[in-house]
């Protein structure tokens, strides 16, 4: 197979595993830019191009688009789509997961189960929001943020207050969840790959700080999923129509809620902690996908 993932960049652990997989298997594998991509429309024949290249003959492609080139990043899968070529990641399911309340929304209808959310709009009764979902303390996200950042705890009322003001006055988009006390800065993720848990860990914040992220600093474990993580975890990843996915949960006391469906999860993490070939079995799926597909 020839793949390509499109990464911005080609040193970081995913990209560099996916691409040493994918080599390892005996097929051709490079990264690409897709910012530095050109996108070319004409009546029956959308053409993506890498400088004065045409790229052609590509039989899968790998999308790590961060969220900040979101749109961009998804014009370019959909015209490689457009050509017939096989995605990891389709466009929309990429779009669907990346917009925070919007994903919540289709979880909502689909029976998964998330901390209470209220999505607040410019001259709203900020405590009234507040108090739809239970009250101080609560966690107040952007819709933008990832790795943790953009994330704030408020545990009094004028903080909250002050803190979705100050986001609302430059035209900063919010949510704001119920803060869930019995979770202690833990939570768990579930790899997910071609509709099976290939992956999963529990993660733990430092002293002092509730965001469990490792790139925050916290620390991880193996853990083995509960039926209802399990089920949980697929159940969401199956919503927001993707094939890969790390799924962020909360251990309640009344069961998993879903944080996040991250379509383009860092492997470093799950790889080190789990021991598992994650990169190995994202290209074992493309291999069934592009072998069923061609």
């Amino acid at each position: 197979m020839n793949i390509v993932i499109l990464s911005r960049g080609p040193q970081l652990f995913s990209t560099q595993h996916l691409m040493f997989a994918g080599l390892k298997r005996g097929h051709f594998t490079k990264v690409i830019d897709f910012m530095a991509c050109r996108m070319v429309l004409e009546k029956g024949k959308p053409q993506v191009y890498y400088g004065d290249q045409p790229l052609d003959n590509i039989d899968a492609i790998i999308p790590r688009i961060g969220s900040s080139v979101t749109f961009y990043g998804t014009s370019v899968i959909q015209q490689f789509e457009s050509m017939g070529v096989y995605t990891a990641t389709t466009s929309q399911a990429l779009l669907k997961s990346r917009d925070k309340f919007k994903s919540l929304q289709l979880l909502c209808e689909s029976g998964v189960d998330f901390p209470r959310t209220a999505f607040p709009h410019y001259g709203c009764d900020i405590k009234q929001v507040i108090n739809s979902v239970g009250g101080v303390p609560v966690v107040i996200k952007l819709l933008k943020g990832t790795h943790g950042l953009g994330v704030v705890l408020a545990d009094k009322m004028n903080t909250a207050e002050s803190m979705v003001e100050a986001f609302m006055k430059i035209k900063e988009r919010v949510i704001i969840q119920e803060f869930i006390q019995e979770a202690s800065g833990r939570d768990v993720r579930a790899f997910v790959v071609n509709g099976e848990v290939v992956g999963s860990m529990r993660r733990q914040a430092n002293p002092g700080e509730f965001r469990s992220n490792l790139h925050r600093g916290g620390s991880s474990v193996v853990i083995d999923l509960t039926d209802e993580e399990r089920e949980t975890a697929l159940k969401a990843v199956e919503v927001m129509g993707l094939e890969i996915a790390g799924v962020d949960m909360l251990q309640s006391n009344r069961g998993p809620l879903v944080l996040e469906v991250n379509p383009s999860p860092g492997l470093e993490g799950i790889t080190m902690t789990t021991g598992v070939d994650i990169a190995g079995k994202i290209i074992e799926m493309l291999e069934k996908k592009v072998k069923v597909i061609s």
